[in-house]
């Protein structure tokens, strides 16, 4: 039986638009019968070519999707799943706007569309947990539906205890990692052991609800994760590394 928990992170630049080709034709080559759950690409449009061939999950990524068309996109979406917030942490997003805006408009969203909500997904370090802490404070008579969590690392012990630690603070709310990738340089095989000991175990943690392997897009987003990592050519194909998490389960170790 297939465990279905993958999120494929799609990058906004596979899908085609003004002055960018994209390479849609890329998401035909998904294996959407194996342990793919859901589709994210950081924004509130749903990419073109997903087709409903999986679920979409749409994100505030910052607080400009909390006004306008992008708002509206988020209030009118057909899907169940909201993600709220990207590494506010990081982004100059206080808990105490971050609550304000989830009061006012994410709990809305919740009770009349019927919408359930991924909390904000914060950095891993000390500066996120604080802030995770100040803002779960503050919405306590009305939190997230899901815990949102971001792992980058070398080490997959230590993400495993810092996952065990996070559903230790907040047990009653299944834990979504948006993203987690190995951040190893010069070393393919400790970034394949990372992905595969993560996936695997992930796989099998009854309280991780679904998690996504940074990124599927055909350059570096940054200097911060791994080229080793990368789980799309530059020409839109898939690296063995991708490969493995479309149609492996488990990922069999080296």
């Amino acid at each position: 039986m297939v465990i279905k928990k993958r999120m494929l992170l799609w990058d906004w630049t596979n899908s085609s638009g003004p002055g960018n080709a994209g390479v849609p034709w890329a998401m035909d080559h998904i294996n959407f019968n194996g342990p793919i759950s859901s589709v994210s690409n950081w924004n509130a449009w749903v990419p073109p070519e997903l087709k409903g061939r999986a679920p979409y999950r749409p994100m505030v990524h910052l607080e400009e999707e909390l006004h306008g068309d992008k708002w509206d996109w988020i209030w009118n979406s057909d899907q169940p799943i909201i993600q709220y917030f990207n590494e506010p942490d990081k982004n100059n997003i206080s808990p105490e706007r971050a609550a304000d805006a989830w009061f006012k408009q994410m709990v809305p969203l919740r009770q009349q569309r019927g919408k359930k909500i991924v909390g904000p997904a914060v950095s891993s370090d000390d500066n996120g947990k604080r802030w995770l802490e100040d803002f779960m404070r503050r919405v306590e008579g009305q939190p997230p539906d899901y815990l949102g969590i971001h792992y980058y690392g070398t080490d997959g012990n230590a993400c495993i205890r810092y996952l065990e630690e996070m559903h230790h603070r907040y047990p009653r709310l299944p834990i979504v990692v948006s993203e987690i990738a190995s951040i190893e340089r010069n070393n393919v095989g400790s970034v394949y052991n990372f992905t595969v000991q993560m996936a695997n175990w992930m796989d099998n943690c009854e309280w991780i609800f679904e998690y996504g392997f940074f990124g599927c897009m055909r350059g570096l987003a940054d200097g911060f994760v791994s080229p080793d990592a990368q789980l799309m050519k530059p020409d839109g194909g898939f690296t063995d590394l991708m490969m493995k998490l479309l149609w492996d389960q488990p990922i069999a170790p080296p």
